[in-house]
């Protein structure tokens, strides 16, 4: 009989509704008899391979393992059954039973094993109903069966009453499911499942009385949960325990050993990956992965606005608007939000609002806020990484919030006043004709850029002239226009996406398409940014964040109501994945994610820091340049500093100032912080707080950057500290702003890219403080290029970055002349890098007086440098003529802003009672 095999084959239609209920009823009869405490030499281990029958859904929907209305076989699958190995106890007392059977069956796709004894094989049929109607997760390969599972387990207590796990307990029935990168548990009365324990480094798996302080128990652990089931006899806790643990070893290693950095996630080879300067692409990109999503959607937001626009100009009505998409979407896809709840007497993100925006659209979005800061010690910490995962196969992120203010391109507009322009009144000598614009509306929705002089006197756009087609098909605004051309301009940021946040920070979010600053007085604040997709494995590995994130937040938010959401689970890394359509340029590499969490943030008993050792990583094996944009750079450690990017910089610049080779560092970052205050006045504490820790890490004091590299000649050929600003004409007078870096890239030899949510500072760097994530990006697809005069073999990916981002700054993406491939050599450096810095602040500084700026060390010069006029003022066609001069945004950082003065706030306002690890 062991070498025999038996056939049994599924009938070709669907059993009657009779015949599976009396399946059912002998299932659960057999449940009952069989159950572990009753029959202590019955294990089951099931070994299953992925089905395409059942849809990755399914796991939204478990149905109680007793339901009429599971699925139990494919149609027309043979069911093979072959006994594989025979064990004889003849010690055993059941001396009429002694052999122990190993069963192999397989069924489709799906393959499992189990023991049973000769009595069993007489309820063959039944026991394979049994076991088929549990096979409901379409995830490949798992062990599973039923348990006795002991409540709590979390890294904090979950008892309200005593405050302790161990004193505090029940037992529970539970069914047990091991996978390839996860163990589960859930109810068998209704399907639901419980936890989720992610594999991780900390996974590991305790046997016996003395390892988990129960009788015949195992324990799995990870670094956030502690799982304890008990067992009826030691041979069967030792065979549960060997069997997770040999299991999770073969097809958890990913996740289970050490990997670079300190990460969660490995290496992921051969990932497709795109870039993106600015929100334009990226939202565009994001709006057709929205639009493409099938199963799943996550979103994590330091900062979610449900009303912006997706794809700008806006000539398709409401069609891509945020909040539209994800209603549109939630028809057929699970829609999942985490958002960053704030203190909202510190900050006016209005989460609450955002929230309940969301969950009205449809009963298929799910939004969570964390933390809660009562009774939560995270008061001063928050959730600052945002992403979007399609389909846990296609994933965004970087340093972009769907959110107001965040959509820009690379004509970085000042002025936005739309077709309810007054009456023109050009600046003196400017043109006197409008510029005129004829843009072709398509059937399909506009993705093209209006093209527009950069930083000329004659660019602004009095009217936009609108060629409007007429598509009934849609209901879009040009279905109900009946003229041929419309005249007047589109406006690219509505209500509170036109904003200036210096000058004064959101209010009334709940209104979002009243405006909250003059347009016709104050220019926007344009926002600079990069963003970055991945997808295939890395893609699952961000997946794999949020569902750590969302299940962890609720867990801790179960008495808030946050239970009746679902447990989400990870999808397979061997499950493949399919190109978007509509993708655009892309480059293969190798992908690495890295985050920063905590225990508060994620639940996890250890930190993770991996962002900040790949910059320490990257800066220290740099051979030739680093090129750093971000929004803060708050480094070199001492006692109120600790993170060492600041520290490996000064120290690389040093070694090649030693081995006497060229060697260049641009750094790109705002010229003021992002905080509401009037700096010209002398207010703004929480301004001023960021540029005292900003200067001491660049140029002032023992531990600043340049103090540290005057041991070596000329520091100034090593590395460059830059601003962004630009211009524009408004209602007919010259206005300039700072353009808003908020970007956080690390670019090193054209070969490695460092793009995430992570500013330079401790808040972000740590681990311990806000949550972050990133990608750490090395090419694998090389190209030539020229590094330090000499043919160099760059990386696709990073030149290109590289290239695009110097092209930008410096004004030359429509000019190819002036040549930007060697970013080492004397000539870019010196002579097109520094000299249009320079160029541009000088310019700027003559016809504005603008700030910050070299030219004021003190709040006494600052009182009289504001209270002259400026030459855009006084002689406005000069002031044109000067600005000529100006090339793209680029401009000299002024390290002497207000150097006699301490701008640590004073110990008397509130910023200055704040904690000083709030500012760094």
């Amino acid at each position: 009989m062991h070498g025999k095999m038996a056939t049994a084959r599924v009938k070709e239609k669907k059993p009657s509704l009779k015949h599976v209920e009396s399946a059912i009823s002998q299932f659960s009869e057999s449940l009952d008899r069989y159950d572990l405490p009753n029959d202590n030499d019955e294990l089951d281990c099931v070994f299953v391979l992925e089905t395409r029958i059942i849809p990755f859904q399914a796991i939204y929907s478990f149905l109680p393992f007793k339901s009429l209305d599971s699925m139990v076989f494919m149609e027309n699958v043979p069911i093979f059954v072959r006994v594989t190995e025979v064990e004889r106890f003849t010690s055993t007392l059941k001396v009429l039973n002694p052999n122990l059977y190993t069963i192999e069956l397989s069924h489709g796709d799906f393959m499992w094993k189990i023991k049973r004894r000769f009595k069993h094989f007489q309820a063959l049929h039944q026991e394979l109903l049994k076991f088929k109607a549990l096979l409901k997760l379409p995830l490949p390969t798992r062990i599973e069966g039923l348990i006795l599972k002991k409540s709590g387990g979390n890294t904090f207590p979950v008892c309200y009453w005593c405050g302790s796990n161990s004193v505090c307990y029940r037992w529970s029935k539970r069914w047990l499911v091991v996978k390839d990168s996860f163990v589960l548990y859930m109810r068998p009365k209704d399907g639901q499942v419980g936890t989720v324990i992610l594999y991780d480094k900390g996974f590991h798996i305790k046997i016996g009385t003395q390892e988990t302080g129960v009788r015949h128990g195992v324990t799995i652990e990870n670094l956030s949960r502690t799982l304890t089931i008990k067992c009826s006899t030691y041979r069967q806790a030792r065979w549960w325990g060997h069997s997770i643990d040999e299991f999770s070893q073969k097809y958890g290693k990913d996740f289970l050993r050490e990997n670079r950095h300190g990460s969660f996630a490995p290496v992921r080879e051969k990932t497709i990956t795109q870039w993106f300067v600015n929100a334009a692409g990226y939202f565009d990109a994001i709006a057709d992965a929205l639009e493409g999503a099938k199963e799943e959607i996550f979103i994590t937001a330091w900062w979610l606005s449900p009303e912006i626009f997706l794809k700008r100009p806006v000539v398709d009505g409401n069609t891509w608007r945020l909040d539209y998409i994800l209603k549109r979407k939630a028809q057929g896809v699970k829609i999942c939000v985490l958002l960053y709840k704030e203190v909202e007497v510190i900050m006016g993100l209005n989460s609450e609002y955002t929230k309940k925006t969301l969950l009205d659209l449809h009963s298929n979005i799910r939004v969570m806020r964390h933390p809660d800061h009562m009774p939560s010690t995270a008061l001063l910490w928050a959730h600052h990484e945002k992403t979007v995962v399609i389909d846990q196969s296609l994933a965004f992120l970087g340093g972009i919030d769907l959110a107001y203010g965040r959509w820009d391109d690379s004509q970085h507009r000042l002025t936005d006043v739309g077709s309810v322009r007054r009456s023109p009144q050009p600046s003196p000598g400017l043109s006197p004709n409008p510029t005129m614009v004829k843009l072709i509306v398509s059937p399909e929705p506009y993705r093209g850029k209006i093209q527009l002089p950069q930083n000329s006197t004659n660019s602004t756009i009095l009217f936009l002239r609108v060629c409007v087609c007429v598509c009934p098909e849609t209901g879009s605004l040009r279905s109900h226009i009946s003229n041929n051309e419309l005249c007047g301009e589109a406006r690219f940021w509505h209500g509170k996406d036109y904003c200036n946040f210096i000058l004064k920070d959101w209010v009334k979010l709940n209104k979002p398409f009243d405006d909250f600053i003059d347009r016709y007085k104050t220019p926007r604040m344009p926002w600079h940014d990069i963003g970055v997709a991945v997808q295939g494995k890395a893609a699952r590995d961000v997946a794999r964040h949020f569902i750590q994130r969302w299940n962890f937040t609720k867990l801790v938010k179960k008495r808030s109501g946050a239970m009746c959401f679902p447990c989400l689970l990870p999808k397979s890394l061997s499950a493949s994945t399919v190109l978007p359509p509509r993708w655009g340029r892309h480059t293969e590499a190798n992908v690495q994610v890295l985050r920063s969490v905590g225990q508060w943030s994620i639940g996890s008993k250890v930190h993770e820091e991996s962002i900040h050792l790949a910059y320490i990583s990257a800066i220290q094996n740099s051979k030739h340049f680093i090129y750093i944009e971000n929004q803060f750079f708050i480094s070199c450690a001492d006692r109120t500093i600790h993170n060492c990017i600041g520290d490996v910089l000064t120290e690389r610049i040093l070694r090649a100032y030693r081995e006497k080779m060229r060697f260049r560092v641009y750094v790109v970052m705002p010229l003021l912080p992002g905080f509401e205050g009037d700096i010209s006045s002398g207010g703004g504490q929480a301004i001023k707080a960021i540029m005292y820790f900003n200067y001491r890490t660049m140029c002032r004091g023992e531990h600043s950057i340049i103090e540290r590299l005057k041991l070596a000649d000329c520091w100034i050929n090593y590395i460059s500290f830059c601003g962004l600003r630009t211009h524009a004409d408004l209602d007919g007078r010259l206005v300039t702003e700072l353009i808003y870096v908020h970007s956080k890239l690390l670019i090193v030899d054209d070969r490695t890219v460092i793009i995430g949510s992570a500013n330079i500072n401790d808040r972000s760097m740590l681990g311990k403080r806000d949550s972050e994530m990133a990608v750490v990006v090395e090419d694998t697809e090389m190209v030539t290029g020229v590094m330090d005069g000499e043919s160099y073999q760059a990386g696709k990916f990073a030149l290109s970055l590289r290239e695009e981002c110097f092209r930008l700054v410096l004004g030359l993406l429509s000019d190819s002349s002036v040549d930007i491939s060697d970013p080492v050599s004397d000539h870019f450096y010196k002579e097109v890098w520094m000299v249009t810095a320079a160029r541009n602040a000088s310019v700027y500084d003559r016809v504005f007086r603008c700030l910050p700026t070299d030219a004021i060390l003190n709040y006494k010069i600052l009182r009289e440098y504001v209270s002259r006029p400026c030459l855009a003022h006084e002689d406005p066609v000069l002031a044109c003529e000067e600005l000529r001069k100006v090339r793209g945004f680029l401009v000299q950082f002024p390290f002497f802003f207000l150097s006699k003065e301490n701008l640590f706030p004073s110990f008397n306002s509130k910023e200055g009672m704040m904690p000083i690890e709030l500012w760094t």
